[in-house]
């Protein structure tokens, strides 16, 4: 029997045990060949360690702040001897009369008067308190509501808080009391408040043309709404928005649904083009003879930036 060649041993082993010969065979080979080249060590290998780190998680975006809920609020001021609306942001609030009255009785901003608008309640006038019976708000003032001015001033300001009240749609009527008393007259100006009042019993502090929607400082966007009532000839009237240059930005002619000596209510979409900045809404009627401005109300607004 021939001996078997080293080839052929291999061959009979299996493939893992001739895996395990043939790195041990390349291992000793090269050892030989390293004690041939003067007995130096083999070269060291440098072995590198990388430790994985684990990544974070993707950062989920900071929320963006959440805007504060806001609310339009319509306080009724004076514009001479006539009512006149401002119009402000506030935050919503579950007692939105009652946030009302408390703004009103603080008076117009610096903006406000700037614009034209006063007050006739005297400053530092508190809310006692305000409920709502029905459809009548029952405001309680303290004293000082009643203290200093004449019949117009006690009038008018009457007419701001019953004006500012019935803006909300719940109320239709308001009942005074002072200091938690009912109101019988007011400080001997022969003011009588032998009912609840109405605005149908304050129409005379109505302007010719009195603007409700917006007011003094309104921001604007297109299109917007302009509502109120008027007593102008054949109801007519005519309204403009112009820039702070007072350059036309828009017009448009407003009808009420009567004529003078009639007052008849109004309301009309307006719509503009670009704008931005400050500007004002124009109302004014013109004249039959030479077509002059007449019962002109200037109403500072701003521009809705998009």
């Amino acid at each position: 029997m021939r001996p078997r060649t080293s080839l052929s041993i291999i061959r009979a082993l299996p493939a893992w045990a001739t895996l395990c010969l043939l790195t041990a065979i390349s291992t000793a080979a090269l050892a030989a060949c390293g004690s041939q080249s003067g007995g130096s060590s083999p070269t060291p290998q440098a072995t590198v360690t990388v430790t994985a780190t684990p990544s974070a998680p993707p950062s989920s975006p900071s929320p963006s702040p959440t805007a504060a809920a806001t609310t339009t609020m319509a306080l009724y001021f004076l514009r001479g001897e006539e009512l006149g609306v401002a119009q402000r942001r506030a935050p919503l609030t579950p007692i939105p009369a009652t946030a009302a009255i408390r703004t009103l009785l603080a008076g117009p901003t610096t903006a406000e008067r700037a614009a034209g608008l006063t007050s006739a309640i005297p400053h530092g006038v508190h809310l006692l308190g305000l409920s709502l019976e029905g459809t009548t708000a029952r405001i309680d003032l303290s004293a000082r509501f009643a203290a200093g001015g004449g019949s117009l001033s006690m009038q008018a300001r009457v007419a701001q808080v019953v004006y500012t009240l019935t803006r909300f749609r719940t109320i239709k009527a308001v009942d005074f009391m002072l200091d938690g008393s009912p109101v019988e007259t007011l400080d001997g100006e022969g003011l009588v408040f032998d009912m609840e009042q109405t605005r149908a019993a304050w129409r005379r502090f109505e302007p010719a043309i009195f603007v409700e929607t917006p007011g003094v400082g309104a921001t604007l966007s297109s299109p917007f709404t302009i509502s109120g009532t008027a007593s102008v000839f054949e109801g007519s009237f005519r309204a403009s928005l112009v820039d702070a240059g007072g350059g036309k930005i828009a017009s448009a002619t407003i009808q009420a649904s009567r004529g003078a000596p009639g007052r008849g209510r109004y309301r009309e979409v307006v719509t503009f083009g670009a704008a931005e900045g400050r500007g004002a809404l124009i109302v004014y009627s013109q004249s039959m003879e030479d077509g002059s401005h007449q019962n002109e109300v200037r109403i500072p607004v701003r521009f809705a930036s998009d």
